[in-house]
């Protein structure tokens, strides 16, 4: 799961080699703005098929945040 979040950070991020990790702050680390993490959902939402609610994204601060609610669902 954490592969799969990762590929798609760093295409719609444009991050190329950069370090991604469980622990890495969407914002602070990797630059992501709120409208990045508002196409990044609506992507994972898309190809897995899955609806992601708006109370969600405010606990979204690092990648592992991202992939544990995934795992939990």
């Amino acid at each position: 799961m954490f592969e799969e979040v990762a590929k798609i950070m760093r295409d719609q991020l444009k991050l190329g080699d950069k370090p991604i990790g469980p622990e890495s702050r969407i914002k602070e680390d990797l630059g992501a703005d709120s409208l990045d993490i508002l196409q990044l959902l609506m992507t994972i939402e898309e190809e897995r098929g899955i609806v992601i609610p708006d109370e969600e994204l405010a606990s979204f601060n690092t990648v592992g945040d991202i992939v544990g609610y995934l795992e939990s669902r």
